[in-house]
């Protein structure tokens, strides 16, 4: 791709994350992913609405009256974003590539993570790991991330999820919030993110498109796999091979909710025909509530 049509891409992507990121995330980002660590500053006198949580009872028991803590929060976080470049997300039949998808909601969260003056790295990640961009802060840096996110060619196109979430565990060494975004069409990753979500905070965006859940009747068609290569005939036409797919894309999925409540991880399902705004917002707010 030549630098000036990189360079038109860049901007019009950051032109419309950044206004997403300005107008919609950024409050839910805050209260979402604040730092989790808390510093101890002083007391004051308890005030009604406060937390009774945060009473200092050594302190209320002095002054037989009510005294809570008050903490600082330690506001710095790292956001990492583990990037799937395999071939299968070259596809897509509605508005967008999954690939294009994933660029945009990736720098919708990396502009939200550095307005909240937190630091962000990128793992690109195929079967192996294709690249690997430390955290840093700053608009330039973000960036750098979206350039590459726009023209980045992987040398390989097979999956490993496994392998790029025993790389971020190994590789970070704090607890960060990682956000895996992927169209999770690979298999045995069960104790590798269960491992990752106990050392960091794991949130995955699984994009996909329709096509992936149901094949229309359109006659005999070849279908290519974009990961092996390899090619095979299809009738769409026969009903029986209709259901059978869309009943194996069922399990699919069952088997991916499985994986994510047995690990705990928080996700978000996005197909390529919707607007990805509502389901990101929803996953914040489902969080939002725990807290």
């Amino acid at each position: 791709m030549e630098t000036a049509e990189i360079f038109k891409k860049v901007r019009k992507i950051e032109i419309k994350t950044r206004g997403l990121s300005n107008q919609i995330f950024s409050g839910q980002y805050h209260s979402v992913f604040k730092g989790r660590g808390m510093t101890f500053s002083e007391v004051r006198e308890y005030q009604y609405g406060d937390d009774i949580r945060n009473i200092d009872w050594n302190v209320t028991a002095r002054f037989n009256h009510p005294y809570i803590k008050i903490f600082d929060e330690e506001r710095e976080l790292t956001v990492m974003l583990l990037i799937d470049v395999s071939g299968s997300n070259e596809f897509g039949t509605q508005k967008l590539l999954k690939e294009e998808m994933i660029t945009e909601i990736a720098a919708v969260l990396a502009f939200s993570a550095i307005q909240n003056n937190d630091k962000v790295g990128v793992i690109f990640f195929s079967n192996k790991i294709e690249k690997f961009i430390p955290p840093k802060k700053g608009t330039s840096h973000i960036l750098r991330i979206i350039r590459e996110l726009i023209d980045f060619k992987p040398e390989n196109r097979e999956t490993n999820i496994a392998e790029a979430l025993r790389y971020l565990t190994n590789v970070i060494k704090k607890r960060c919030t990682a956000f895996i975004l992927s169209d999770f069409i690979d298999k045995d990753f069960d104790d590798a993110i269960r491992i990752a979500n106990k050392k960091h905070d794991l949130i995955a965006v699984r994009i996909f498109d329709k096509r992936e859940t149901e094949i229309p009747n359109v006659g005999l068609i070849q279908v290519k796999n974009a990961e092996t290569g390899k090619k095979m005939w299809v009738d769409t036409a026969d009903q029986k091979v209709r259901r059978s797919f869309t009943n194996w894309a069922m399990e699919k999925d069952k088997y991916l909710n499985e994986i994510f409540n047995r690990s705990g991880v928080d996700v978000a399902k996005i197909r390529t025909d919707q607007d990805y705004v509502i389901p990101l917002v929803s996953m914040f707010k489902k969080r939002e509530a725990r807290i």
